[in-house]
């Protein structure tokens, strides 16, 4: 029981250290000076009127939320086909097709990064939003598949046979039955996608441009090159956006599963 409250306090302290960090940017978000003190001298919400009365602030939020848009629609579209296939078809080598869907996840970010940039200055997508979508899909589509591929495990193949038996074709047996089951990893897997694409940076700085630039590359290049205690704002704005979206990923998948069980 000791043993157990040790672990237990251990555990405690080790998400105070990892969640105080980001905690503090709170009350830097309000301080009435323009910089970044710790504490605050004094409370004002300045910045973030700063934030919403800029337009190059709105315009890179508008352009993050843009692409993280339709970045999780594709990756969603193909993320599921993928994992359909990986789970449906057995080939000799199957295992090494899995992995290579994952390498984004394992390869550091900026070899990534550099292999897109000169892959897109060839292909004139620098800066462009298929661009951007496109590089963004790769590094979010392995979450989609991972998720989609954990729901698709616990399928009973038994459902396929027996809509199959009935009459039903292949389409209308993925839309009735087997999507309403593997619901839960699709969403979690969408909303994952949205966050990592809303929340990339490295790909982001290699490909943008003056005239697409994402909210994160904005907040980079401010506390980079300015002093402007406007990027605190931004940022507790963005991680309440990004609790948001993992809160509403959680209420959907249970509220999909308890018709399920």
């Amino acid at each position: 029981m000791t043993s157990k409250r040790v672990l237990g306090v251990f555990a405690v302290l080790i998400v105070i250290w990892l969640i105080v960090p980001t905690l503090v940017i709170v009350p830097m978000s309000f301080n009435e000076a323009s910089s970044f003190n710790f504490p605050p001298k004094g409370f004002s919400t300045r910045w973030y009127e700063n934030f919403f009365t800029d337009p190059s602030w709105l315009k890179a939020l508008f352009s993050s939320l843009q692409v993280a848009v339709i970045t999780m629609i594709v990756a969603t579209a193909v993320g599921v086909l993928a994992a359909l296939g990986l789970s449906k078809v057995r080939f000799r080598g199957k295992g090494l097709v899995e992995g290579y869907f994952l390498l984004p996840l394992i390869v550091p970010g900026i070899v990534l990064a550099v292999g897109l940039y000169s892959l897109f200055l060839r292909l004139d997508l620098l800066g462009t939003l298929p661009g951007f979508v496109l590089a963004h899909t790769i590094v979010s589509m392995p979450l989609v598949i991972t998720n989609v591929m954990a729901s698709l495990q616990g399928l009973d193949p038994r459902l396929e046979q027996a809509s199959a038996s009935l009459g039903a074709g292949k389409m209308r047996t993925f839309f009735s039955i087997i999507l309403p089951l593997i619901a839960p990893g699709v969403t979690a897997g969408a909303l994952f996608a949205f966050v990592t694409s809303f929340d990339e940076v490295i790909l982001s700085l290699f490909i943008q441009s003056p005239s697409l630039q994402t909210l994160p590359v904005k907040i980079f290049n401010s506390v980079t090159q300015t002093n402007d205690p406007t990027v605190a704002a931004v940022a507790v704005i963005t991680m309440l956006m990004s609790v948001i979206v993992m809160l509403i990923a959680q209420f959907a998948t249970r509220k999909r599963k308890r018709p399920v069980s």
